[in-house]
């Protein structure tokens, strides 16, 4: 199933509802979205109003400051509040990578020094997403990499099953191709050097989680000890304000 919401030129943008949890409930649609970077949205398009009409009321962009003021940040407007938190701390350039590069160790590994370097920005953000009981947003530039291991996060923290963790990470997909065209747009019809730029195999969000999980023993253990925050609090919250009984309406 494609979750994708349609718009212009924004082209991995869901709705992380309708995700079935292990005890049968499911997350709230309409409540919690990922996509990829919001700067590409110009007020008075019919982008813009497309994502006015989601009543979303706070953004969480997870992109470096530098990024934002190279590529800009969504435009402000009073109904939602925006926050920039950077989680990653490490930059490195995909596109310029070899061939030889395989993505599935490679970005398990770059996930993984996230996790660790980014843990106060990845603990305002689960915050953020635990205590909204309206629609929020969160980003990066693609929507594939930082926005998924944050939507593994909170997947994983709601009880998601982990094969359907890893079929959203992977859902980023049917969004390569429009992607590329962007960056192939930004970069004077260039094609990467990295052939794996832009896609998301299972194999990056399977083994990072078994990677979390080897060093931390679990999501929550790794919330507890090395982002600080109360995971069994964290947890409570979470599922009260996003999860709703399979079947009902959001």
């Amino acid at each position: 199933m494609d979750r994708h919401i349609p718009f212009e030129r924004l082209h991995n943008f869901r709705d992380l509802g309708g995700r079935s949890t292990a005890d049968g409930r499911r997350v709230r649609p309409g409540r919690l979205f990922r996509a990829d970077s919001l700067g590409n949205l110009t007020q008075g398009t019919d982008d813009w109003d497309r994502f006015l009409s989601l009543g979303i009321r706070t953004v969480v962009d997870l992109r470096y400051p530098w990024e934002i003021e190279g590529r800009g940040r969504v435009p402000e407007h009073s109904s939602f509040i925006y926050h920039n938190l950077s989680i990653e701390h490490r930059p490195y350039d995909q596109a310029a990578l070899g061939p030889e590069v395989e993505p599935g160790p490679y970005l398990a590994a770059r996930y993984m020094e996230v996790a660790e370097d980014g843990t106060k920005e990845i603990g305002a953000a689960l915050e953020l997403v635990s205590g909204t009981k309206e629609p929020l947003v969160f980003h990066c530039a693609s929507g594939k990499d930082r926005t998924g291991l944050l939507a593994a996060l909170v997947l994983s923290l709601l009880d998601v099953p982990e094969p359907v963790i890893i079929e959203d990470f992977a859902l980023t997909q049917r969004a390569t191709p429009r992607l590329l065209a962007d960056w192939q747009r930004r970069n004077a019809g260039r094609t990467p050097a990295w052939p794996a730029w832009g896609h998301a195999p299972a194999e990056v969000m399977s083994r990072f989680l078994a990677d979390l999980t080897a060093r931390h023993g679990s999501v929550e253990e790794y919330v507890t000890n090395a982002v600080g925050l109360d995971a069994g609090r964290l947890k409570e919250r979470l599922r009260s304000n996003l999860l709703e009984r399979s079947g009902r309406s959001a």
